[in-house]
């Protein structure tokens, strides 16, 4: 669901301007310590777009020859061949047929294996290449391009099947997704590429996604098909969007140039490692946790990412401070397992993204209300009905009925910001923990302060230990209030302590 449409009062939607860019002079702090040493980490990113690994110059012994000369060929062997077959496909490239629900139906245990050049093309006619349910499928060394999936639909596994392994793909110009998730799903040194919605969606309907590991791919360019213009405010863009995944590592990938963000959790996602990424360049913010619970963010360089977005908001009059790590009611919580119980980020560097880590608290979103976009409830109180009066004004409905971000510790982070490269006034460097003044529905138990007072300075939210070069400021409570670092480190917030501030630097 569209994040901007969640800090809402009530149903009200914030319309968006046309994009303009500003020229500015960068604004300066006063440097009261010296910054700490740490700077940007060289990292190697995960190029394997343009050296992706090849497959088997002949078939492996034991394994079925398909040939690409033959309409079809691929889907009538699968067909015609036992569960636990693999499939060779020679170089070539390969077509299913003109009907567009031709497709791939692997059986349990199956390989499919691509020799150098073999390639699985749609032929901008057919909907999905590998379907159905089998268990264990392995899918390797293929190009597979122009399907046309629907949208929130995908390409590979385009109805999350169990344990599939799809390692050393380039998946390219399809519609939708370039392929969906099922239960301990393995994602390595794939190239998901300009794909019109999503480079992968995991989302499945039964929402029985654990254990999902993507880890050391080139995720770009994605959604060709700009779906936020065509469906405003449908939350549905962006490199990886992961819908109710019980374990993810996210690990090693290069994640850039999508437009729209580059990796979003949206509504009860739990137990993620999101951890030694780069993630640049893309529209909006580099990650998004939205509605979900315990987390790691740590060891990924973050760069460039949310000027589209970030501008877009400053240009149109919207107070609401864009960030590039966006934590919207999310928070680690005890009595839900997990291999931490709080939303950790640390020792992250960030450098010239569209303002930094933006904590935030609708008051009127909560399970059973109407500002609730999802319709989804909380992982403690999946029942709807109860969160109701009499009950949700009492513990423990009152706490267990709405997300909350709580138990957020951001700490030994670098956040270089110059507004130069951005090309912004001082909205552009901002860190926030906020909440709206709770307006909606009638018999909300969250009206007035209450929730902005209790994620300002009663849900254990803690910066700390972090680097800070460039001239940042500080947004609290409301987005009214903007502080600077005096009053952020004071007694009023007790934010960053330990931390070090200078108003430019290297790195």
């Amino acid at each position: 669901m569209d994040f901007r449409s969640k800090r809402t009062s009530g149903a009200a939607l914030f319309v968006l301007t046309a994009l303009v860019l500003a020229a500015c002079t960068p604004t300066e702090s006063e440097p009261e310590q010296q910054p700490s040493p740490r700077e940007e980490p060289a990292v190697a990113v995960a190029a394997v777009c343009d050296k992706a690994r090849q497959g088997p110059a002949e078939a492996p012994s034991g394994a079925v020859r398909v040939d690409p000369a033959v309409t079809g060929d691929l889907m009538n062997k699968t067909r015609n061949s036992p569960e636990g077959t693999t499939f060779w496909l020679a170089p070539g490239t390969h077509t299913f047929g003109t009907e567009q629900y031709d497709q791939v139906v692997p059986k349990d245990g199956n390989t499919y294996l691509g020799a150098p050049g073999a390639i699985v093309d749609g032929q901008r006619l057919n909907l999905f290449a590998f379907t159905q349910q089998a268990r264990d499928v392995t899918v390797k060394f293929l190009t597979i391009q122009n399907f046309v999936a629907p949208h929130d639909q995908g390409v590979v596994n385009h109805d999350s099947g169990p344990g599939w392994v799809i390692e050393d793909n380039t998946i390219q110009h399809n519609s939708g997704a370039g392929m969906m998730a099922g239960d301990g799903q393995r994602v390595m040194r794939n190239c998901l590429r300009a794909n019109g919605q999503y480079g992968i969606n995991a989302y499945s309907e039964g929402n029985d996604i654990k254990r999902l590991v993507v880890e050391g791919n080139e995720i770009v360019g994605n959604n060709t098909d700009d779906w936020e213009t065509k469906r405003p405010g449908c939350g549905c863009t962006g490199g990886v969007k992961f819908w109710a995944v019980d374990g993810a590592d996210v690990r090693g990938n290069w994640v850039h140039d999508n437009r729209g963000p580059g990796l979003w959790a949206d509504t009860n996602n739990n137990d993620f490692l999101i951890e030694g990424n780069v993630i640049e360049g893309n529209d909006n913010s580099a990650i998004i946790y939205e509605t979900s619970y315990n987390a790691i963010i740590s060891g990924n360089t973050i760069r460039r990412n949310n000027w589209s977005d970030g501008r877009e908001f400053a240009n149109s009059g919207d107070a609401f401070p864009s960030a590039t790590i966006y934590l919207s009611e999310s928070g680690g919580e005890p009595r839900i397992p997990a291999r931490t119980d709080k939303i950790d980020v640390r020792d992250n560097a960030f450098k010239d993204n569209w303002s930094g880590i933006t904590v935030w608290e609708n008051a009127d979103r909560f399970c059973n209300s109407p500002a609730n976009p999802s319709g989804d409830c909380t992982l403690l109180v999946p029942d709807a009905a109860r969160c109701a009066q009499p009950g949700i004004a009492n513990t423990p409905l009152y706490d267990d009925c709405r997300w909350k971000s709580q138990r957020v510790d951001i700490h030994g982070n670098r956040f270089e910001l110059d507004p130069s490269v951005v090309g912004c006034e001082s909205a552009c460097g901002r860190m926030a923990i906020l909440s709206n003044f709770g307006t909606y529905p009638d018999w909300s138990p969250y009206k007035g302060d209450v929730v902005q007072e209790a994620i300002t300075h009663n849900q254990d939210n803690r910066w700390h230990d972090n680097t800070y070069l460039g001239p940042w400021t500080f947004v609290v409570y409301d987005m009214s209030k903007t502080v600077d670092k005096l009053d952020w480190q004071g007694p009023s917030y007790r934010q960053d302590s330990g931390s070090t501030f200078a108003a430019s630097g290297g790195g």
